[in-house]
């Protein structure tokens, strides 16, 4: 059932005055129809989009993000530890009792040591 809209051209006189005229529109039910993009063949299936992991755009969620194994080794074990999972981390070494930035960086481990020089906590990316 098409529905159809039409307003006339015409001109109405208010008092003395002449108003302007109104446009003819006519808006049939082909008019409304809103085209949706077409799918594609069966046999030619779109790859699905990457998914967003927790660190962003391809992100392995599997990948390791802390090491508590490694409290109680000496900084040096650790990092060479940390870099043979994970080659382009940068190891930042923090003493005890300095303050550290709040940003994250996915890149970055941190290594608290105690005053021997030992991991104190379970080095993450941060």
């Amino acid at each position: 059932m098409g529905m159809l809209f039409s307003f006339h051209r015409h001109s109405q006189i208010q008092g003395n005055q002449l108003s302007p005229p109104v446009q003819s529109f006519a808006m049939t039910e082909e008019n409304q129809q809103i085209k949706s993009p077409q799918e594609p063949p069966a046999d030619q299936a779109v790859p699905p989009l990457p998914i967003l992991g927790m660190y962003g755009l391809g992100s392995n969620p599997a990948a390791k993000t802390t090491w508590p194994e490694l409290v109680g080794l000496t900084a040096e074990e650790a990092e060479r530890k940390i870099k043979e999972e994970k080659p382009g981390a940068q190891i930042q070494v923090v003493q005890p009792d300095c303050f550290v930035t709040m940003d994250f960086r996915q890149n970055r481990v941190r290594l608290h040591v105690d005053s021997l020089g030992k991991i104190e906590r379970a080095p993450r990316i941060g």
